[in-house]
């Protein structure tokens, strides 16, 4: 695998360098920005690979850097901060996290957080394009159309509509999808997965108020829509 790289972005340099050293022992090449607006230059110029980026940073925060990268790019972004509340997680993974680390943290954890984001945007093997009622998800090239339009997802928003079209009409709780999503490395909230869905409906239905595709099983989790498989 060509060597991935890795953009970490924390006003706190005694932190930056404890994640550099990590992440370099594991092979990533590392570029780094101490504050929000630096944190965007660098992203522009040199397209890293996967953003570790803090939320309480200079210039520019971290929630603003994510809107930004996010109205251009789909790079994956591990958001790193010292606030614990739920309703910080959920604003930064509704804004298009893939995933969120509370300081403080094991740089270990953290390497392993890495690894398993990159790993959800390699090229799936079991098939190549799984195709739905006027939608279509090209595995291969990690591109999803509807109606023969490309639609800017997310890498874990890619994947939760990849594993439900993988078996349609099947149910999921949340807490399958974030192990089969995020894999064992992710440590926790159950709810997360509410954001993703909802972002992911935003771009997939034609009406995210009256979903077709990614349907709520009440007191459970989601499903793909029974009939949409073709």
């Amino acid at each position: 695998m060509a060597q991935k790289t890795i953009l970490v972005v924390d006003d706190e340099k005694r932190i930056v360098e404890i994640i550099e050293a990590y992440l370099k022992k594991e092979g990533y090449r590392v570029l780094v920005a101490y504050d929000g607006r630096e944190a965007l230059r660098v992203a522009r110029q040199l397209a890293p690979d996967l953003i570790i980026l803090d939320l309480m940073l200079p210039e520019v925060s971290g929630w603003d850097v994510c809107r930004a990268l996010r109205a251009e790019s789909n790079v994956p972004i591990i958001m790193l901060t010292a606030r614990d509340e739920d309703t910080d997680m959920i604003v930064g993974l509704e804004l298009g996290a893939d995933d969120y680390v509370t300081k403080p943290f094991n740089p270990k954890i953290l390497v392993s957080r890495v690894r398993a984001v990159l790993r959800r945007t390699e090229i799936t093997e079991r098939k190549e394009r799984i195709d739905l009622a006027g939608l279509s998800i090209d595995l291969e090239r990690h591109e999803v159309r509807r109606d023969g339009r490309v639609l800017e997802l997310t890498p874990t928003e890619f994947d939760l509509l990849r594993v439900l079209a993988e078996s349609p009409g099947r149910v999921y709780s949340r807490a399958q999808l974030l192990d089969l999503v995020q894999g064992v490395a992710w440590e926790g909230y159950e709810r997360s997965i509410d954001s993703h869905i909802k972002n992911l409906r935003k771009k997939v239905e034609p009406d995210p108020d009256r979903p077709q595709y990614v349907l709520t099983v009440r007191g459970i989790g989601y499903k793909l829509g029974e009939g949409t498989s073709v």
